[in-house]
């Protein structure tokens, strides 16, 4: 049996180290904590006399640099009773730079006060780590750090950016009221069995890119913004955010997420409101800006803002869950010149993919940076004008087309109508997938009634259609008189033949003479007996049937559609 090889040895830091306990055949390196000023073996591997005189000489504020040094709990009590300030009596640190250090105990900075950046890069925590109250006036990071027990970090105040990417969280992860002056970073982050993440605040934006959530979790974030790009959720989460822009991009949800507004401060489990004194200025409300390549049959979005949501991508759109209060895009406002021609665009909820086609077909200028853009124009997308990265026609109505079906599932009829007139436009705009014939169909459907779904625009068709009938009744379809029946006999013998007649409807007499009042009111009874009762009943000459014959036809199509706007808006 062959014997398996040796795992690796790590190289040697790049700083001079200890090497206490090296080996040349087992471990050559030996232990890596760096030089104390002035001696040639670190923290831990001094004589006690030498670290009892380096303790001696510390003073609050001074800068640390302990990398890869072991520590106990006992050693870390001494090193930080040494820098305790006796004014606060909390320990005062200035720059401390413990990158790659091992903490064999408990691990209490409770209090600590960094005036300087702090490095805790790479460090391995095998007890209890605990940051809470801790105050970093700079930089602090903890990237690739391994928590082994529970890391707490409640009410700690980072001033400035915080690192923790790669971290490992094997025990719990107390964030529970912790302020971020900055943005706060955890890209690639493993919670192991932590059941949730805050309520945090952060100034900045809190960043969970490619982070693994392997249990049921509830984040409490109130932020500027939460990027969740590849974040990955292998069991059920609440997402509750205030204030924050949230991309979900190529998420991976393997079980149902909740992302919700949360209406108020978050309140810990024991204590007051969480301060948002770092957020006042901030826009209400939550905003999404990306679900693309997101699996959305897991995904539940409660009282979001999706004005900038990116859908293209995005798998099973027809199982998304939109709860509460959802906002959409509207249209542009006002008057637009077409030409010669001034028109208005129909007031509805349009997709942020459908305002980037159409900003992007319009030639429209992107805004410059910093400044808000006009509501009477579309909102370009991030590659504008770049038709490459700008969805198509057909793209869009598909989009269109999968989330009508989810409110139409959530028996949201009205909400759904705005996506049906999103899907035709994008149809009757599609040159590639949609046939010539049907773009036609689809023009004058929208022309009509505006896809069934404008009853205003039906029954003003409806109107004119029945105000021209009328008109072209008295003109030409009424006759002068009713015609009179004329009967007639013939004798033969003991038997006499009767014939009834009656003559043709004539039409005489001058244009003022047919436009009066009475003809008015008679050829609208007609007019309205042909829409509603398909039948007027009157004698009428030639043309005048022909008149009627087409009213019958096409004013009934215009109630009907007026009549399916109506009882699309209001169906429940």
């Amino acid at each position: 049996m062959s014997t398996p090889p040796a795992a690796p040895v790590p190289p040697p830091p790049s700083w001079l180290y200890c090497a206490h306990g090296a080996d040349s055949t087992a471990d050559p390196v030996g232990c890596r904590g760096i030089h104390v000023p002035g001696h040639t073996a670190c923290l831990a591997h001094l004589s006690d006399t030498h670290r009892d005189t380096y303790l001696a000489g510390l003073t609050p504020g001074d800068d640390l640099d302990h990398r890869g040094t072991p520590f106990t709990e006992e050693l870390l009590d001494q090193l930080l009773n040494a820098l305790r300030d006796p004014t606060t009596g909390n320990p005062q640190i200035g720059t401390a730079t413990f990158a790659r250090a091992q903490f064999s105990g408990p691990a209490w900075f409770d209090g600590t006060q960094f005036s300087g950046r702090a490095w805790f890069g790479g460090v391995q925590f095998s007890g209890h780590a605990s940051f809470s109250g801790v105050q970093f006036s700079d930089d602090a990071r903890f990237d690739e750090v391994q928590f082994s027990g529970p890391a707490w970090f409640d009410g700690t105040q980072f001033s400035g950016l915080a690192w923790f990417d790669g971290v490992q969280f094997s025990g719990d992860a107390g964030l529970a009221g912790a302020q971020f002056s900055s943005d706060a970073r955890f890209g690639g982050a493993r919670f192991a069995v932590a059941s949730g993440l805050g309520p945090l605040v952060c100034a900045g934006a809190v960043d969970l890119s490619g982070a693994v959530f392997e249990v049921p979790v509830t984040l409490e974030i109130a932020a500027r913004g939460v990027r969740c790009e590849r974040t990955r959720w292998e069991s059920t989460a609440t997402v509750r955010l205030r204030y924050a822009m949230a991309d979900l991009g190529h998420a991976v949800l393997s079980a149902p997420v909740a992302v919700t507004a949360h209406p108020a401060p978050f309140t810990p489990a024991l204590g007051d409101a969480v301060d948002e004194s770092l957020l006042s200025g901030c826009r209400d409300g939550v905003r999404v800006a990306s679900v693309q390549g997101v699996d959305a049959a897991h995904l539940v979005l409660t009282d979001t803002d999706l004005s900038d949501c990116l859908f293209s991508g995005a798998f099973h759109l027809d199982q998304l869950r939109l709860e509460g209060r959802t906002v959409f895009a509207p249209t542009p406002t006002g008057w637009q010149r077409r030409g010669m021609r001034l028109a208005r665009w129909t007031r509805r909820r349009a997709l942020a993919e459908e305002h980037h086609w159409r900003a992007q077909t319009a030639g429209q200028p992107a805004p410059p940076p910093g400044r808000t853009l006009s509501s009477r124009q579309w909102r370009p997308g991030p590659h504008h004008p770049d038709p490459g990265f700008t969805p198509d026609p057909e793209d869009v109505a598909a989009l269109y087309r999968q989330l009508r079906k989810a409110f139409e599932d959530g028996k949201n009829e009205p909400g759904a109508a705005d996506f049906y007139y999103g899907e035709c436009e994008m149809r009757r705009h599609d040159h590639t997938g949609t046939p010539k014939g049907e773009r036609r169909l689809l023009w004058g459907y929208w022309l009509l009634s505006g896809y069934g779904l404008r009853a205003s625009r039906a029954f003003t068709w409806l109107l004119a259609a029945m105000s021209l009938t009328v008109l072209l009744l008295m003109g030409v379809g009424l006759p002068t008189h009713d015609p009179d029946p004329a009967t007639s006999g013939t004798l033969h013998g003991s038997k006499i033949s009767l014939s009834t007649s009656t003559p043709d409807p004539a039409l005489h007499g001058t244009w003022s003479q047919r436009m009066t009042w009475a003809r008015a009111e008679k050829a609208t009874r007609v007019a309205v007996n042909s829409v509603v009762f398909r039948s007027s009943g009157q004698n009428l000459t030639t043309a005048g049937t022909y008149i009627e014959m087409a009213s019958r036809l096409l004013e009934p199509t215009l109630l009907a559609l007026g009549v399916l706007a109506v009882r699309g808006r209001i169906k429940r």
